[in-house]
């Protein structure tokens, strides 16, 4: 399988107020096309900078990340972000149609894939709603069917639902698999919650403590067809969980 994404000897170094911050040091990892692959670590391991760097966003000090072969130094055509912070990525002022159209505008058929990538996330009866009428978790799916209309070779997901209640994070971990197995993009998922990691991913990278490096690399031997309650309550998530609980906790001591 070819590899989608490589972050070779990754480095970040913030300057400023007369002092060196070393974000990240030296951090390497391949995702293979068509993988699903989550990153913890602890509180304040850089998991955004990490992010932020992959997609372009952010210059790195050192090292560096090729897309598909090809160095990435600026946001690349073959990558779509979704953030945390969904109420500020998404226009007030235009419909739930406008803002998914809005970055394949310039594409023959837009509105074909904006109305499919609706569809695809469940939203096609709120098209012409504005983020404003809508709960969190159909803004954040709002969010995203914007990122799978752009139709990326990779997804990068940061914290998406960091921001919504318990039921509805579990509708949306589910639709990411759902849509992660329909459309056979590769995605990088970064959360802070171990459970949704070992639930969501085929492998966990587990990041240290700043500067950050990847500690581990843990494969999440589960089924591919995963149910919340069935695969929650099974002695192999328990397992893998408490093996990324551990090394998370041995990051946090390492500070």
């Amino acid at each position: 399988m070819a590899v989608s994404l490589d972050v070779d000897g990754l480095a970040k170094t913030y300057t400023g107020h007369g002092r060196d911050v070393e974000a990240i040091r030296d951090l390497t990892f391949k995702v293979q096309q068509g993988e699903l692959v989550c990153v913890v670590g602890p509180s304040g391991a850089g998991k955004t900078t990490l992010l932020r760097c992959i997609a372009g966003l952010l210059d790195s000090s050192g090292g560096q990340v090729r897309l598909d072969g090809v160095p990435v130094t600026e946001p690349p055509p073959g990558m779509a972000v979704v953030f945390q912070e969904y109420g500020r990525s998404l226009f007030p002022w235009l419909t739930v149609r406008k803002n998914v159209e809005l970055p394949i505008k310039s594409r023959p058929a837009f509105r074909k894939s904006a109305e499919a990538a609706l569809e695809a996330v469940g939203l096609s009866d709120s098209a012409d709603a504005h983020p404003w009428q809508l709960s969190g978790g159909m803004q954040q799916r709002v969010a995203i069917a914007r990122a799978i209309a752009y139709e990326p070779s990779v997804l990068l997901m940061d914290e998406p639902f960091a921001a919504v209640d318990a039921q509805t994070r579990a509708d949306l971990e589910d639709l990411v698999r759902t849509l992660w197995r329909r459309l056979g993009i590769t995605i990088v998922f970064v959360t802070h919650d171990i459970d949704e990691s070992v639930y969501l991913g085929q492998r966990v990278l587990v990041l240290s403590n700043r500067p950050t490096t990847v500690l581990a690399d843990v494969p999440v031997d589960l089924p591919e067809e995963r149910t919340q309650l069935e695969t929650r309550s099974s002695p192999a998530f328990a397992e893998i969980r408490s093996q990324v609980w551990t090394l998370v906790q041995q990051a946090k001591k390492d500070s």
